[in-house]
């Protein structure tokens, strides 16, 4: 064995080493599991979990009648039993079942708070897609309904779950390899941002609009709305803040063991992209402010990124050495070249999950990630304990991210009162926190739980 051989099998024992000891057997996870949201993270989360236990998904969700059918057809083919699990165009019936283990909620953001609320009242475990909410009271009112019910809530941030980054949290950032940390840049350049301007048309017969809507406005059906391209307005989301930063900073504060951030500033807007239908920003700096640490927020969905080999990544900055990490790998640099730099590149497991090769959609570099926290999810479950994103972490990442897009709409900084859950001295802020609810639905509250 060459030594370039022997530091790449150290690395990897080391990051196996490094992931959660999960005390839990999880071929007897015999858990009965439902779906609500059947499209593309839904299935990639539902899959890896069907790869990591035995579980039995004995209920799918959708609105949409032939992603319904689809999903049924392939939940079928994959799983042990080879068993159909039962269809349902509302969560509420596949609920008041109460018959499910685990449910896991891949729906739109809006969706989120009311299925993972009705979810944990009805007696299951919940793995939720990030981010938690579109408001802030939502997201309140989720982790109130987990801890009153007492269930296992894991989000869906599922970079701390990732090899490569528990192996740079833990042999650079905890071993003090970067020294002291004064400021994280976190970023997305990825050109995402949905452009054109599509015609609005009468929905497809397959999709229940009005149940898809739901809580939201309801907007004329586009095109756009679905599948996957709904990000593209804020009615049902938090923009790229909301899908892209929420990933990062979240990764942050696992990395850095940090809370709530004091104040949150936030500028920017549509600066270059005026012609397109989406409403979201298309350029946007937020700063998450800590005691004695600043993490900086940039997305632009034009033009090039600074380094095009982290586009979507996190720079911690020490007064020791500089590490960049993003979902493809990390790089370690030491100050003034004093000591050695050290590069990771992503850990595949294709080949002990061959399916993963030929899966419509899947992000192939982050099937091990949501494999490893599923494993996490189901260890909490098993011991009653709180996974590693729990919905508090969860709604702390998400509810940071809402702060920044109210603070860009407000034009000023917002000091966020941990205890009160307001932002402090500002009424038309705090006005915001909830946003109003279509008819009939009621948006739930932590008091209402």
């Amino acid at each position: 064995m060459n030594r370039r051989q022997f530091l790449r099998r150290s690395a990897a024992l080391f990051a196996a080493s490094t992931l959660p000891s999960f005390a839990v057997d999880f071929a007897d996870q015999r858990k009965r599991v439902g779906l609500i949201g059947c499209g593309w993270y839904g299935k990639t989360d539902l899959f890896r979990l069907i790869q990591v236990a035995p579980v039995d998904v004995v209920s799918l969700c959708d609105v949409d009648s032939q992603m319904l059918a689809a999903t049924a057809d392939q939940v079928a083919g994959r799983q042990a039993s080879k068993k159909k699990p039962r269809t349902y165009g509302d969560y509420r019936k596949m609920l008041a079942e109460k018959d499910l283990d685990v449910v896991l909620v891949g729906t739109p953001d809006h969706w989120h708070a009311l299925a993972m609320i009705e979810a944990v009242k009805s007696g299951a475990d919940v793995y939720c897609q990030k981010p938690t909410s579109v408001d802030v009271v939502e997201s309140q009112a989720m982790l109130a309904a987990a801890r009153k019910y007492d269930r296992v809530v894991q989000i869906g941030t599922q970079r701390r779950s990732t090899p490569h980054l528990i192996e740079a949290r833990e042999q650079i950032v905890k071993s003090g390899k970067l020294g002291k940390i004064g400021l994280v840049e976190i970023c997305c350049y990825y050109h995402m941002r949905a452009t054109g301007n599509p015609p609005d048309t009468t929905p497809p017969e397959n999709l229940d609009y009005e149940m898809w809507t739901g809580p939201a406005p309801l907007r004329p059906y586009n095109e756009w709305v679905h599948p996957r391209r709904w990000r593209a307005f804020m009615e049902y989301g938090n923009g790229i803040v909301g899908d892209m930063c929420v990933h990062m900073l979240d990764m942050t504060r696992w990395m850095l063991d940090l809370g709530w951030p004091k104040r949150v500033d936030s500028t920017g807007g549509i600066l270059v992209d005026k012609a397109s239908k989406a409403n979201i920003s298309d350029t946007q700096t937020a700063t998450f402010e800590f005691d004695d640490l600043r993490v900086v927020w940039t997305h632009r969905s034009w033009g090039d990124a600074p380094d095009p080999k982290y586009p979507w990544a996190a720079t911690f900055y020490g007064d020791k050495g500089t590490l960049k990490a993003s979902v493809m790998g990390y790089d370690f640099t030491p100050q003034g070249g004093k000591g050695e730099a050290v590069h990771r590149d992503v850990t595949y497991e294709l080949e002990q999950f061959p399916e993963d090769k030929t899966e419509k959609d899947l992000e192939k570099h982050c099937a091990p990630a949501v494999r490893g926290h599923m494993k996490d999810f189901l260890a909490a479950i098993a011991q009653r304990s709180k996974p590693v994103a729990d919905i508090e972490q969860g709604v702390t990442s998400t509810v940071s991210c809402i702060l920044a897009n109210l603070s860009m709409k407000l034009g000023r900084t917002l000091t966020w009162d941990v205890a009160a859950g307001k932002v402090a001295g500002d009424d038309e802020a705090n006005h915001l926190l909830t946003r109003p609810y279509r008819a009939p639905w009621t948006h739930p509250t932590p008091d209402a739980i």
